[in-house]
Formats: structure tokens, C-alpha cells, sequence
């Protein structure tokens, strides 16, 4: 990810190549790395396009918010689990889970992540961000991102 960053700073093209590798179409996501935040902005786009595809293609997938998660992690393990025909009972030892770094060891470590200066949101990021997923026909920053089929504890 750290390389698909740096090189993705110089050039769309290596931002295209990375998401090929990926084994998703590049082409649609010819993205130069201007800012820090622009990958995650990246990646959620990948993901959610390759998300809605499959709804629209008839799988039975569904979405669920990282915030809902947060916020209520009981309520939204006992949906999920519901969602996926798991008993419901095992909601608490669920919650109990997210106690536990699952990236322990890894680059990605919460100890690790720890250390990285949190990226800043200026306005003209902001802009060029919500230009970027516009394009790509998202919910834009600072709007629920709510899409099809997402979860919710709330209904």
C-alpha cells in the first residue's frame, strides 16, 4: 500500500497498475496520489463499485457502516450475525473480539498504526476528494455513507 502510494504520487498510471493487480479495473481508477487521504478515498470506491456490481449481478451481499459498528457494536454484531444465519446469542462474545488487535504482528498492528500522523482534511482536499467520489458516484464526505443494502441496527 505504502508503494502504491508513493509511486501513485507520480503518475495515475501506477495508481491503475496497483488496482489491476488487484484484479479490478485499473482504468476506471487512473488516480494520481496528490494527498495522503487520496488512497482510502481510492479504496472505498474499489471496493463499494465492486460491492454494488455484485448486488446488481443478484448475490445476496450486504453492507454495514464502520461508524454504526462504533457506535453500537452490540446491536450491529446481533444484525450481522442475524444477516448471516449465525445465532445471535454469540453477539457478546463478538463485541469482545474487536478487544483483540487481529493485525497483531503485521505491518498493520494498531501498535504500528499508532505511529502515523493522522492526515489533515483542508478544504481544498476536502474538494478534490468529493471530486473524486463524484466521479465514481459515491456518498460524498461529511454525508452518510449509506448505499444499498447496508445494515442497520436502527430499523
Amino acid at each position: 500500500m505504502r508503494l502504491a502510494m508513493l509511486l501513485g504520487y507520480f503518475s495515475g498510471h501506477m495508481t491503475k497498475a496497483f488496482v489491476d493487480s488487484m484484479g479490478f479495473p485499473g482504468a476506471d481508477f487512473c488516480v494520481r496520489m496528490d494527498n495522503d487521504l487520496t488512497l482510502g478515498v481510492l479504496m472505498y470506491a474499489v471496493t463499494t463499485s465492486s460491492y454494488l456490481d455484485l448486488r446488481r449481478r443478484g448475490f445476496d451481499v450486504s453492507a454495514l457502516r464502520y461508524e454504526d459498528l462504533v457506535a453500537r457494536p452490540l446491536d450491529m454484531c446481533r444484525v450481522i450475525l442475524e444477516f448471516c444465519h449465525l445465532p445471535v446469542s454469540l453477539a457478546e462474545k463478538a463485541v469482545k473480539a474487536f478487544d483483540v488487535d487481529s493485525q497483531e504482528n503485521s505491518l498493520q498492528a494498531q501498535s504500528v498504526m499508532g505511529n502515523f500522523k493522522q492526515p489533515q482534511l483542508t478544504p481544498q482536499t476536502k474538494f478534490k476528494l468529493n471530486e473524486l467520489l463524484k466521479q465514481y458516484v459515491m456518498p460524498l464526505i461529511d454525508e452518510p455513507g449509506i448505499v444499498e443494502g447496508t445494515l442497520s441496527c436502527l430499523s
